[in-house]
């Protein structure tokens, strides 16, 4: 999908990257990741068919690509890589999605499954990406996540969805408004658990001065 940026001059696009985790199809989801351009990691082309998506690009070692998998989607173009590779799957569909002109990500898929550890670098993957500009939210349909680095956020979630924030790093003057435990420039540690498990109430604006941390939320389900 593209769009013209006014404020920057360029031409927004939206690519979708399906991953190996879980993915619940929602409403929500369908409209994040509609008209979008696809890019499957090895497995994660598993997600197409239920999310309507057709991916233009499949792309990994194919470890964990079923027999069935292969022809059914026989006809989509392929970069192959060995296993001994420096990146995982997820990571080289990222950086072939910016090579492509991505200016807006969608990780589909990026949690659950039996990796915690491919789950664990998705968040912390995007975050650093966040922190060079781009702009990348993480989804499972059930859950979602989205890095925060130093500026200003507002969220669309409904009331009462509950989200919590991560720190990855010190946080530094964090706020946070439209929610049942509002915060107003804290100072918040590496490790720390004071926010977790809040809940949106009217419109959720968060804004960080500096520090690395990701919002994870559970929209509700229909």
């Amino acid at each position: 999908m593209e769009a013209f940026d006014a404020c920057y001059g360029r031409v927004m696009s939206k690519f979708v990257l399906l991953l190996g985790g879980s993915v619940h199809v929602t409403d929500r989801l369908l409209k994040q990741v509609a008209g979008a351009r696809v890019l499957a990691a090895d497995g994660g082309i598993a997600h197409a068919a239920p999310l309507g998506l057709t991916p233009e690009l499949w792309l990994g070692d194919f470890d964990s690509t079923s027999p069935e998998l292969e022809k059914e989607y026989a006809h989509v173009p392929r970069q192959v890589f060995p296993a001994a590779k420096d990146m995982t799957d997820g990571e080289l569909a990222l950086n072939e999605a910016y090579r492509l002109g991505a200016t807006e990500l969608v990780l589909c898929g990026a949690f659950g499954g039996v990796r915690t550890d491919h789950t664990l670098l998705h968040l912390t993957m995007a975050t650093a990406h966040a922190a060079q500009g781009h702009k990348i939210i993480l989804t499972s349909g059930s859950e979602e996540a989205h890095p925060l680095v130093g500026g200003e956020y507002a969220f669309d979630f409904v009331d009462k969805t509950q989200f919590s924030i991560v720190a990855f790093s010190q946080l530094h003057g964090l706020f946070i408004d439209g929610a049942r435990w509002p915060l107003e420039n804290v100072e918040l540690s590496f490790g720390s658990s004071l926010t977790v498990s809040n809940a949106v109430c009217g419109t959720l604006h968060v804004s960080l001065h500096s520090g690395k941390a990701i919002l994870i939320a559970a929209p509700p389900v229909a």
